[in-house]
């Protein structure tokens, strides 16, 4: 739904239903243009996908702003407000992820003010806090667009004069991108997030007038890029994005840790979530970083050289995977700190191309793990297995490469520890930085021993970062915890470790805890009962989550004795 204007009819103010019309037709205007901003797509990888990257932000931000509208009817401030937050959620790719920060910086001046001085100070900050956002700021691509839009247009004015302004600010200095970059320069092309902002604010300029503009700064351009080289040859393998709560705090040492893993990184957002991307070899350190800053979620991971992307989430089959691998030997660095080698076969014959090995509470999933064909090892309560019992694991998994989910947090440096000795021994070892069983069922669910070590290992961490976890148990004493003073024999709702729910009864701390963690989304619940859990408990959460949460599958496993109550998992 858009607002129409009359004949020479120009809007005084930005309100709640402009803005709406504003993301409608941007998200419109990202459409007609995405195939030609693929095409032109050469900076800062030639991967073709700026336009398509674009078109789903604003897509992001147009379905936001639509769903409160659907609820009520929002002011400006709630509009703006959710036209940003959508972007942030929604975003991808470089370019998108520096819109959704643009958005966000409008949205902080539009929420106080509607007129032509609010909108060139909307401008100003945009601008200012995609710079931030960027570790590297470079000319000639979206942000100088951006701080083109906002000087061009800083003397304020009304809300025409100052759209108008903005616009042609863009789409000037778009026509000059192509003589700041020297890849732009020889492709013959301008930027192609640059010309994507353009269009928005061509989108812009068109609700406040109701006319289509046009500029000769935006015409006309190449069909297409000619590409000097695949993407991810000469730069690094993987895209990395994820959504992550965190405090500032460990926002600012991701950027730097982020920083020194790759390249053109972006980290935007604020207000405990962040929207996280980055370029690097390494994408499992990527999300570890993550992990070890906050709560990464949505993780997404391309592999620029591949044409098949690695998926997050849950796979199509669980319990599937074989330890053995196909036997091909994979001579590239994928970045991971691996020590590369065959290692040396002993007397058990020539070792497995590939094996996993999981760290498992209880009989039931080990015996389930090991169907998977994982090497198990088995953490008792108040037992966490020691350095020397992984290494003995690692060795026989007898395997020139192997991966190693911990489980738990609290072995995470136990298992580095241990993976570095058996990388000396000559064995590839990637620790994929589970702090739950939940996550590696996740992780071994997408296991595939056929495919590149590095992409199962990136596969894998997506599956494990894209797993909430919560665990139920019994409190043995008094204490005090995050949610309040509890007593001796209550039951504990731990969600990510922490103590979120305080009850009396397994069965209903268990369905609070499910409709927590589901309130923010989920497509698979996984439930992991143990021997001595409530009879019917695993039926009674099945049929809840069916009766409350429409479109959510439920699978259920039994972790046998020595597990907790019960484990929870969201993918």
């Amino acid at each position: 739904m858009s607002r129409a204007l009359q004949p020479d009819e120009e809007l005084v103010e930005l309100d709640a239903e402009a803005v709406r019309t504003w993301c409608a037709r941007a998200f419109d205007a990202l459409g007609r243009e995405r195939e030609e901003i693929d095409a032109i797509n050469v900076y800062p990888v030639a991967d073709g996908d700026t336009g398509t990257n674009l078109y789903l932000t604003a897509e992001a931000a147009h379905q936001a702003v639509e769903a409160v509208f659907a609820a009520s009817g929002p002011d400006t401030a709630e509009t703006v407000r959710a036209m940003a937050h959508g972007a942030l959620l929604g975003a991808r790719g470089n370019s998108g992820t520096i819109l959704s920060q643009l958005l966000r910086g409008m949205a902080t001046v539009l929420a106080d003010g509607r007129d032509g001085e609010h909108l060139a100070r909307a401008f100003a900050e945009a601008a200012r806090a995609a710079r931030q956002a960027v570790a590297h700021p470079v000319e000639g691509t979206i942000l100088t667009v951006a701080s083109a839009a906002a000087e061009a247009c800083a003397a304020g004015g009304t809300l025409v004069e100052v759209a108008r302004g903005a616009y042609e600010g863009a789409a000037t200095a778009l026509a000059a991108t192509s003589g700041q970059l020297d890849v732009l320069e020889r492709a013959g092309v301008v930027d192609a997030g640059g010309r994507g902002l353009v269009a928005v604010l061509g989108a812009l300029l068109e609700t406040v007038t109701g006319q289509t503009p046009d500029h000769p700064g935006t015409a006309p351009l190449p069909p297409a890029a000619p590409r000097e080289k695949c993407a991810g040859e000469d730069g690094p393998a993987y895209e990395v994005i994820y959504l992550l709560e965190a405090d500032d705090a460990a926002v600012a040492l991701l950027r730097s840790r982020l920083d020194a893993l790759g390249e053109s990184l972006v980290v935007v957002g604020g207000d405990g979530l962040w929207n996280v991307h980055v370029h690097v070899d390494d994408a499992g350190a990527a999300v570890e970083a993550g992990v070890e800053a906050g709560r990464p979620h949505r993780i997404r991971i391309t592999h620029f050289a591949s044409d098949a992307t690695p998926a997050p989430g849950r796979g199509t089959a669980r319990g599937t995977g074989s330890g053995s691998g196909t036997g091909d030997r994979y001579g590239t660095d994928d970045g991971y700190a691996y020590a590369c080698g065959t290692g040396d076969d002993d007397a058990r014959g020539e070792r497995a191309a590939r094996a996993i090995v999981a760290v498992v509470p209880g009989e039931g999933l080990a015996g389930l793990c090991a169907e998977a064909g994982a090497t198990t090892v088995r953490a008792r309560p108040g037992e966490p297995p020691a350095e020397n019992e992984l290494v003995e694991a690692l060795r026989r998994a007898h395997a020139r490469e192997v991966v190693l989910l911990p489980n738990d947090t609290d072995l995470r440096e136990t298992a580095a520890a241990a993976a570095e000795r058996v990388r000396a021994e000559g064995v590839r070892v990637a620790l994929v930085p589970t702090r739950a069983a939940v996550q590696g069922i996740a992780a071994l669910a997408v296991h595939e021993p056929g495919r590149r070590f590095d992409e199962d290992v990136v596969a894998m961490t997506a599956a494990a970062g894209a797993t909430r976890y919560a665990e139920l148990a019994v409190a043995e004493h008094r204490s005090f915890t995050s949610a309040g003073v509890c007593q001796a024999g209550d039951v504990l709702g731990l969600i990510e470790g922490d103590v979120a729910v305080i009850g009396q009864d397994l069965t209903e701390t268990a369905r609070t805890v499910l409709d927590r963690m589901l309130s923010a989304g989920g497509e698979l619940v996984t439930l992991v009962v143990a021997d001595d859990a409530p009879p019917g408990l695993a039926a009674d959460l099945e049929r809840h989550v069916r009766r409350a949460h429409l479109a959510v599958d439920t699978t259920t496993y039994h972790a046998g004795a020595e597990a907790p109550p019960l484990l929870i998992g969201v993918e």
